[in-house]
């Protein structure tokens, strides 16, 4: 496991902002953290990075205790949004991060590449839109081709071929070998590109489960005149309304089986529960 904590807690007075919190990541995954606002989600990813001290709990990244230089010389990270000198081009402002880093110069051009940010490397950064700076921040946690990339939020301010192109260099990290940490309120987003994710709500982690595991099984939506003859002739079927609700069932099968019995099919379609359905119902968010 790259990321792992046990029952990992961080409490403010009598309030616990994170509760009891035991979640792992795997290497080469992309993994979600998800939750409402003020669910818990920056606070765990900043205990994971030293940068918050746990009340209780323990924590391992990469083998090592949070924050120790070890486990920094390894992570990248963007963190509620990125920090930057603004009267310094998006191009130096990385040579600095690089020095501090101690990583070498050339890596400076690699990153923002990989951002699509070389035609506008030479611009200061205080005149970059806010999908510019998310795009640099991003740079900045690739510098030193870390193991394990830490993103808060890496789509905030993107447009959506920002979107698409992040959603790209997220799949393109976890097939070089990287593994991914992100979470994002953008459930669409995360359930094109996650291979895992975690929901936390109150301070809790309430699932922690590969998306289609989550979203449950796939149910497939019929529809077919007489629906009533159907309905008897499709065993375990659901009857809702004018169409029919079918589990595990082999569609060629079923088509078979109707379409003999001279009953009409019109629509044959799976009907699942998206991402964001799941997390409304688990975290009770409106």
């Amino acid at each position: 496991m790259i990321v792992t904590t046990e029952k990992l807690t961080k409490r403010y007075g009598d309030r616990a902002v994170v509760d009891g919190v035991s979640l792992s990541v795997r290497r080469g995954e992309v993994y979600g953290f998800l939750g409402p606002n003020g669910a818990g989600k920056t606070t765990t990813i900043r205990m994971l990075l030293g940068l918050v001290k746990p009340t209780s709990g323990t924590a391992r990244v990469l083998g090592e205790a949070p924050g120790t230089p070890k486990a920094l010389l390894r992570v990248g990270s963007l963190i509620e949004g990125p920090g930057f000198y603004p009267y310094l081009s998006g191009r130096d402002n990385l040579r600095v991060h690089a020095a501090r880093r101690g990583v070498r110069a050339e890596q400076v051009e690699t990153a923002l590449e990989q951002v699509d940010l070389l035609g506008a490397a030479g611009e200061k950064f205080r005149r970059y839109s806010l999908g510019m700076k998310q795009r640099l921040g991003v740079a900045a946690a690739l510098l030193g081709r870390p193991e394990l990339l830490v993103l808060d939020e890496p789509t905030n301010g993107l447009d959506p071929a920002g979107m698409a192109d992040m959603r790209e260099l997220v799949r393109a990290l976890a097939a070089q070998g990287q593994t991914v940490l992100l979470s994002s309120h953008l459930l669409g987003e995360v359930e094109e590109i996650c291979d895992r994710v975690g929901v936390i709500a109150n301070g809790k982690l309430v699932a922690e489960s590969t998306v289609d595991q989550l979203r449950g099984d796939t149910v497939l939506l019929v529809r077919a005149d007489p629906i009533e003859k159907a309905h008897v002739l499709v065993e375990g079927s659901e009857l809702h309304g004018d169409v029919l609700h079918v589990r595990e069932a082999d569609t060629g099968a079923l088509v078979r089986t109707l379409v003999h019995a001279d009953v009409d099919v019109l629509e044959v379609r799976p009907l699942r529960r998206t991402l964001e359905e799941v997390f409304f119902e688990m975290t009770g968010a409106a």
